[in-house]
């Protein structure tokens, strides 16, 4: 991206927030219209009270199963109703990043009920990324059954990336995004660490056999990608079935990828980012030819989290659309495709003040936002 266009799309940034601010005598509110390049719309809030929401599901009647960071799992009615905590989640280490994270239904939740869910793991050390898989009890508001399939290999002191998105590919394996918790970011080239990776698992925990690293010695075999920051989004793309991922970078470096099995995504050693404070240049540069380019990146950062392509015909015009919620930017990014690029970026709801921590599609077809800032369910209508 040339530094024309970043320009560019800061002034349309700036220009939207302005309108919006305008429109809405500063406050948001869901009986106005929003209008956005292709489609007017209204933010409807759902349900409040939640304590920094960070992950969202459907289930199969139209209920949401929502995950609090300080390590609570509600069950939402559509009509905004919060359940009690559900009993037996794992405990969490909740301290700064870290805590319950995210939330997936199996592929065949209809027959097993089987519930995903990604937390930092206190340790006698420090603490981890997990995977705990449970059995729901809507009716008892507990989990059953719960058992940890994954734990990352390294457990250090510490309160920042811990990633993480779950996704099921279309096989029936499981992706999970790990961070490479911060200070020992040159973990994420080590193919012998699970930090700053994408690992593959069955949903059994066990290792798929075509894994990439699988036969290479020294290697953990759960690994799909590395070189890696902190991914806190993640979506298989609706035509092609590839995993997509994004991650955080420190100033600036923000970045979108199509993740590949073997490939190696750059962090620390090429990135757009900078370092903290000084602004200094991180690694090596911007490119190297055994390093996949980023589809898109953000400088100066927007702090991505969440990700979900749109393919539903409520908003006609932005079927096949990748929507990205952002937490620095306060705001919600909508990209547009065109052969695995980003073509145009258009950013939404900055006059919320809200951090967005996830974006779903709901099976209406409409948009769901989780608001950390406000501690709500956001829902997109058309106007």
């Amino acid at each position: 991206m040339n530094e024309h266009v970043i320009a560019k799309q800061r002034r349309a940034a700036r220009i939207a927030a302005i309108a919006l601010l305008t429109l809405w005598g500063g406050a948001a509110s869901a009986q106005e219209t929003i209008r956005t390049e292709l489609a007017s719309v209204r933010v409807t809030p759902v349900a409040s009270g939640l304590e920094i929401p960070w992950s969202l599901a459907f289930l199969p009647d139209g209920r949401m199963l929502v995950s609090e960071r300080p390590g609570r799992l509600r069950i939402v009615a559509p009509d905004g109703t919060l359940s009690a905590p559900l009993r037996d989640v794992p405990p969490v280490h909740a301290a700064g990043q870290g805590g319950l994270l995210d939330v997936a239904l199996s592929p065949t939740f209809a027959s097993d009920h089987l519930v995903y869910l990604s937390f930092s793991q206190p340790t006698e050390h420090g603490a981890r990324t997990a995977v705990a898989r449970a059995t729901l009890d809507v009716d008892g508001l507990a989990l059953r059954d719960v058992r940890v399939i994954f734990a990352q290999n390294e457990d250090p002191p510490g309160q920042h990336h811990w990633g993480s998105r779950l996704i099921f590919g279309r096989d029936g394996t499981l992706f999970i995004t790990l961070g490479e918790r911060f200070f020992l970011r040159d973990r994420a080239q080590d193919l012998g660490s699970h930090l700053g990776k994408v690992v593959r698992i069955r949903p059994d925990g066990s290792v798929p056999p075509d894994n990439p690293f699988v036969k290479r010695p020294g290697a953990a075999p759960e690994i799909w990608s590395y070189g890696h920051r902190n991914m806190q989004g993640a979506a298989l793309h609706p035509q092609t079935g590839e995993l997509w991922t994004h991650e955080h970078g420190p100033q600036g470096g923000d970045e979108v990828n199509v993740d590949k099995a073997g490939r190696n995504y750059g962090w620390p050693v090429i990135t757009y980012g900078r370092e903290y404070g000084t602004g200094a240049r991180i690694g090596e540069g911007t490119e190297r030819p055994d390093v996949e380019p980023p589809v898109h990146y953000w400088v100066p950062s927007i702090a991505p989290s969440g990700m979900a392509f749109y393919t539903a015909d409520v908003f006609p015009k932005w079927k096949g659309n990748l929507f990205v919620g952002a937490l620095k930017a306060q705001t919600l990014v909508r990209l547009e495709l065109k052969d695995n690029r980003v073509v145009r970026e258009e950013r939404l709801l900055g006059a919320l003040n809200s951090r967005i921590r996830d974006v779903r599609q709901g099976p209406d077809g409409k948009l769901y936002l989780l608001d950390e800032t406000h501690g709500r369910i956001l829902r997109l209508d058309p106007a």
